[in-house]
Order: C-alpha cells, then structure tokens, then sequence
C-alpha cells in the first residue's frame, strides 16, 4: 500500500505510478499547478466555441458525421450522446485493474491542459478511483485509432453516473455505487465527451501493467536457463563475454553475464569439466543468451514506448494556449500505432523465451544424453511412473497458442466510420494478445522450473551456483520432490503464483 497520494499535476507518470493505483489502490489528487493549465486552456474552448467557427467535437458531430454543425443549446446532449452510442464494447470484462490502469491515465492526460476540459472532469475521475468504484468495461470494441473509443466510453459511462461499476468486487448499477459513496454524476460541456474517449489510454494502461509484469517473468526465465545448465549437466563455456562482445549486442550481453553470475559457485560444472566426449551442446542451451538476450531488447524497445506516452496527451483537437488567445488544433494523435508495432513485437519476443524453455524441457525429460544421469521423464521408476512426460506436452501446447497469438494485429487494416477513419492501429488487439500470451509464457516457465528442480535432485550432492541454489529452494517451498507421479497441475500453478508475485528476483531497471 501507499501512504503517500500520486499528485497528478501534469508531469509524466511511470509504470510503477499506474501500477501502484490500479493494483495498490494507492489515492490520487488532482494538483494546484495543473489546475492553473486545464483553466486556461477551457477559457480558450469557451471564448472559441462562441465565435461562430466550426470547431470539430465542439460544435460538430464526430467521425464521419463532422460537417453537422450543433446548435449551442445542444452541445451538452451531444456530448452525452457521444459517451452512450459509442459504449458499444462486447465480451468479457476487462480485470478491474486495467479499469483502474485506464482512469489514472486519462486523469494524468487531461491535467497536462491540452484537451480543454473543466476541472470538474478530472476530479470526476479523481474521486470514483479514490473511493474504489471502477467502471465495468468489455474487453473487445477498440480499434486502436480515434482513441480506445468503446473501452473509454464505458469508462465515461459511468462518469455520467450510467452503465454498470464494481465496488469491492460486487457489482451494480453505477447510480448506485455512486449514491452509496457520495459521489455525484458529471455533466459533460462542449468538448468534454470526445476528451474522454479521444486516447491512447486503455492500450497504455494495460500495456503499462503487461510490462510490470514482464518483468517478474523475465527474472523466472533466466533462473529456469540457469538452473537449466547445471540440471543438463551442460558447459558454462558458451557464456564468455568476450564472445557476446564479440556479436555487439546488448541484451545477449547482459543475459550471458547475468546467467554466469547466477552460477558462480557452482560444484556442477568443474565435475565433468574435463574428458567430457561432448563438444557443444544444443541451441537451446548454447544460444540461450543470443535468443533471450534478443528478446529482452525488443521488450526494453516496448517499454520506451510505454513511458513515452506515460508523458502524452493523445486526445483531439488539442488545445494550445498563446499569448493572443489560443489555438485549436486537430490530428492524430490518438492514433495507436505507436503502441501497436511494439506489443505485437512483444508478442514475437516472449514467443521465443517460451519456445527454447519449452526444448530444454523437452531436451532433459528425453534423457537423450548418456553423460547426465537422469531418469527419462525425471520419472521415480520408469514404467510404473511417467513422472513429468506430460508437462512437456503442456508446455508445448502452450507455445503453439503463442505463436497464434504471436501474428501481429498491427498489420490488419480495417476501416471505420465511413471511411473517414480509414487506417485504424488495431493497438488494443495488439496489448490483449500479449497480456494472453504473456500468462502461456508465465506456464512455460513455470513448467521448466518444475522439471530442473527435479533434475537437480539427480545432481546431488553436488551443489550449483547461490543464485540457482535459491531459485531451488523458492520452488521447493510450494513444490515437493518427485516420490511417485502425482497431478503435474497443481505444482505448475504452485510456480505461476511465484513467477506473477516477483519470487525469483527484481530486474535491476525495474520501474516496479
């Protein structure tokens, strides 16, 4: 929990800022210094918005409908009527954080004084997060362009005191949770709607939480291919830096440094060090830096994406205040493109930590190599017990679905409103892919720290590196040795809850 509120004042939040709101119910207030900035630019849509213009989203109609000019007496019923007809989401509901996520970054992104709105709209926001009634939002109906528009219409939704919400995980009319936590329904003025539908925020905010996560998994993958080494009874020699120095790439460089350090100390290695008949071993131990290393630097590519728009306004038109007055102007930057290529990148990416974790599996419980004495499927009597065979088939199982997953959304253009929004970022379908393959990745893992734990029992008395030696033991406190088979089920969701709740280390560049 935090004690301290996150002060919304316009400054760029980071993951570990979205991620302690939508998770930690950590409070939020609405800063003095932004106040000052969301006034100033609301004076520029009042003093512009009579003129007589056409001002797109204050006195028009939206999307294709844009030409229709609305009369001043009914600028508040159109901008409710936004909210309403485009609340048009469909299948399950997103996880309350990635509601929380959301709200947090469309308070942040209407404080930096860009989008015109009052005050009264951020505090609106402010206070549903603060007294813990969160919109019920379906998970499907973004494109990624115009904004996450169905998504954050159920979010306004419930502004306007409509729709359905959640308090303490129970669910009802939103007018009810509202009445109950005296909070009271927004009214919406000239330009307010489209601002609060116009962005980047649900992709952001999910993407934001799918990194943190990331993360933990990351540190699983790299204790897993450690321990994997000594449990194959494999040679640290591939990991010499002068050969990663030698390749100029960072990631690979830092997991083959990282993965040595985790084996210092081992007793594993110098005993078949020499007169081993072996003279390389497989791709899914030997190339492990290249292959992961690979990986992480397209996932650091995403999260730079991440905490760029952590800083942005993706709302339309902007508003920019000058000292003559002030300027109105539309474009797009509520397009999701800059959020789409990287999630499918990392959908690709964590594709691969899966698929060479699921063949290390598949390497050991072959038993295939006559210099590791391990039993085939680390089974205790092979035959009577079939021990781990089947945890292979998951983990392969898994893998095929994130290669599925893995086909990038970015690349399917489908036009929308008429054609007036004709090249959409498909940025949503980009974050949901990952936030589903990155829960098959979290399996994989969780199934290799089952299987090389095991092994390492085969390796005893000899020991491996301290850093290995502790990701045996945080297995073994939810996961006990193999007697007999028994259900592989339970001990690999065991590991998963280790692997989601950081058990097996912090990256040092972790923003969590």
């Amino acid at each position: 929990m935090h004690d301290a509120a996150l002060r919304i004042d316009g400054q760029p939040l980071s993951i570990a800022d979205v991620a302690s709101v939508a998770r930690d119910a950590r409070p939020v207030a609405f800063g003095d210094n932004a106040r000052v900035r969301v006034d100033a630019a609301r004076a520029v849509i009042d003093r512009r918005s009579g003129g007589g213009e056409a001002l797109y989203g204050i006195n028009t109609g939206f999307g294709s409908l844009s030409r229709v000019r609305i009369p001043a007496d009914q600028v508040r019923e159109v901008q409710r009527n936004l909210i309403r007809s485009h609340a048009a989401g469909v299948g399950d509901a997103l996880p309350t954080e990635v509601v929380r996520g959301m709200m947090t970054l469309s308070a942040a992104s209407l404080a930096r004084g860009r989008s015109g709105v009052r005050p009264a709209v951020i505090e609106s926001i402010v206070a549903m997060l603060n007294q813990g009634v969160t919109p019920i939002v379906p998970s499907r109906g973004s494109v990624g362009a115009s904004g996450d528009l169905a998504p954050l219409a159920h979010m306004a939704l419930a502004l306007l005191g409509e729709g359905f919400s959640s308090f303490r995980e129970r669910m009802g009319p939103t007018a009810y949770w509202m009445k109950a936590r005296d909070l009271l329904p927004l009214v919406l003025e000239a330009k307010e709607g489209l601002a609060l539908i116009n962005g980047t925020h649900f992709m952001c905010a999910a993407g934001s939480l799918l990194l943190a996560d990331i993360e933990r998994t990351q540190e699983a993958a790299l204790a897993a291919a450690a321990m994997a080494i000594d449990a194959c009874r494999a040679t640290d020699a591939f990991l010499d830096s002068r050969l990663h120095d030698a390749r100029c790439q960072p990631g690979q460089r830092d997991v083959a440094a990282r993965v040595k350090t985790m084996l210092v100390g081992s007793e594993i290695l110098p005993s078949h060090r020499d007169n081993d008949p072996r003279v390389q071993d497989p791709y899914c131990l030997r190339a492990l830096p290249q292959v992961l290393g690979a990986a992480f630097d397209a996932i650091l590519y995403a999260r730079g994406a991440i905490e760029r728009e952590l800083g942005a306004v993706t709302d339309n038109p902007l508003v920019f205040v000058t000292n003559d007055g002030g300027d109105i102007i539309s474009g797009g930057n509520f397009h999701g493109m800059p959020l789409a290529i990287p999630f499918d990148t990392v959908a690709v990416a964590i594709c691969h930590i899966a698929g060479i974790s699921e063949r290390r599996v598949n390497w050991l419980l072959t038993a295939s190599d006559s210099e590791n004495p391990v039993n085939a499927y680390l089974s205790p009597k092979p035959g009577l017990h079939s021990g781990l065979m089947i945890a292979q088939y998951s983990a392969a199982a898994c893998v095929n679905e994130m290669m599925t997953l893995a086909t990038p959304a970015s690349v399917g253009n489908i036009p929308t409103s008429a054609g007036i929004e004709d090249y959409n970022s498909m940025g949503a379908t980009a974050v949901l892919k990952a936030m589903r393959s990155l829960r098959l990745l979290q399996s994989v893992i969780a199934i290799e720290l089952l299987v090389m734990t095991e092994a390492m029992e085969y390796q005893r008395p000899l020991k491996s590196g301290a850093a290995v030696e502790r990701a045996i033991a945080t297995v073994r406190t939810v996961v006990p040795k193999l007697e007999a088979d028994r259900p592989p089920s339970i001990d690999i969701a065991a590991i998963e809850g280790l692997i989601r709740t950081g058990r097996f280390g912090a990256h040092p560049s972790s923003s969590t």
